[in-house]
């Protein structure tokens, strides 16, 4: 997807639907409108038969096997690594480390530079994070001292980059920051944020969960020093992530769990560790979601990025002109090229009664805190609730949301 220099078919979005068999389902009696896609999205038919196909044909654990089954397994495996790197324009496969989802990538990172972490040394976060992306600098501040310092948003939801400078300073080591805003839809200029921070001398880890979704994930252009991914977000298997990493970076991480294929030799007195990628992938590594995930990123490299994000925007458009003729309801985010995430609060009503009565109508919309309990304080709001749309949902989609809704509001009224 990175490259995209292939003629990519036009975007055809009945024919894309085709291939995702749940979205034939009913749900009390009413098609299923899915439009909980920031939380996970659905699978594809080329996913789903590719790991079926691998656990009746093909599988084997990997490395070291000398037999067919364990060599395909293996090939399939590292093809997988290989196409992640493609998808963000990363310089080499090595640098691409499998983790369980980007939870446990930004743990690895925190855990690794954690070491040289000092009582005082400062990481920047911003208000819009994701707990993911706030608890484990959180855990440095309680182990060794680490001041957080939290660049503020605007009220529109975009980032206020001057007093994110202002934050900028000799003691800044890291500076962690969301691609795009799991609640706000924000797109935030990553790459700008990398040349500012590498010129404070930090490094930069950048969470691409929804970022690499909706947007071209190009870690060359942004230039930072880590990237993080998920692959059930990008319509892959749950229990598989990836942690992009410079070299220079990754060789200056220690090993985040011990046991096989992260060694290079053991003995009595002592071990010496595998280079990257594999200092950091301890035990047998999820196999199958790998090479499913890798077959996600083919499946969807079928499509032009600039058609699915002109077609998402469409259906934000339409959803939000639909919401904003309504006046008991708030808009989260306004900020200028968001993504297709739509957060908003419902006058008199909360967010998860206002969910589980949509539901009712088909419509599967999340509620709650978003795991992003910072920016829910800095918005004034307990909890609110969240559509976000993804390349398979459709206008009329889009206006079921909003008919759902207004038929919701009448039971609090």
């Amino acid at each position: 997807m990175a490259d995209g220099t292939s003629v990519k078919p036009a975007f055809d979005v009945v024919a894309v639907r085709e291939q995702f068999p749940i979205l034939k389902r009913q749900i009390n009696g009413r098609p299923l409108v899915y439009l909980d896609n920031a939380a996970s999205a659905q699978k594809p038919r080329a996913v789903i038969d590719r790991l079926v196909s691998v656990m009746e044909n093909g599988y084997s654990n990997v490395h070291r096997g000398l037999h067919t089954l364990s060599n395909e397994a293996t090939e399939a495996f590292e093809q997988a690594r290989e196409i992640v790197a493609r998808f963000l324009n990363a310089e080499s496969a090595e640098q691409i480390v499998w983790t369980k989802g980007g939870t446990e990538a930004i743990n690895l990172v925190a855990n690794g530079i954690g070491l040289d972490i000092r009582e005082g040394d400062e990481i920047i976060v911003t208000e819009m994070e994701h707990h993911s992306n706030i608890v484990p600098w959180h855990m440095l501040r309680e182990r060794k001292g680490a001041v957080l310092r939290w660049a503020p948003i605007l009220d529109d939801g975009s980032l206020d980059m001057e007093a994110f400078k202002g934050l900028l300073n000799a003691r800044t080591k890291m500076v962690s920051v969301t691609h795009m805003s799991n609640v706000l839809g924000t797109i935030n200029p990553v790459a700008e944020i990398t040349r500012l921070a590498h010129a404070a001398g930090a490094r930069v880890l950048v969470d691409g969960c929804q970022g690499a979704v909706h947007s071209i994930p190009d870690v060359q252009a942004i230039g930072c020093d880590y990237y993080v991914i998920t692959g059930h977000k990008l319509f892959g298997p749950t229990g598989i992530g990836a942690l992009y990493g410079t070299m220079e970076a990754l060789e200056a991480l220690p090993p985040y769990q011990g046991g096989g294929e992260m060694i290079e030799t053991v003995e009595k007195e002592r071990i010496t560790y595998a280079r990257p990628p594999h200092r950091f992938e301890a035990g047998t590594p999820p196999i199958l979601e790998a090479i499913g995930l890798g077959t996600a990123l083919e499946w969807l490299s079928g499509f032009d990025p600039a058609a699915i994000h002109a077609h998402e925007q469409a259906l934000y458009d339409r959803a939000a002109q639909r919401l904003g003729e309504l006046d008991w309801v708030r808009i989260l985010g306004t900020a200028e090229g968001k993504g297709s995430v739509l957060a908003f609060t419902v006058d008199g009503a909360h967010a998860h009664d206002v969910a589980q009565i949509m539901d009712r109508y088909g419509v599967a919309v999340r509620a709650g805190l978003h795991c992003a309990e910072p920016l829910a304080k800095r918005l004034g709001v307990t909890s609110s609730t969240r559509a976000s749309f993804a390349l398979y949902n459709t206008l009329e989609e889009a206006d079921a949301f909003a008919d759902a809704l207004i038929k919701a509001r009448n039971f609090f009224v």
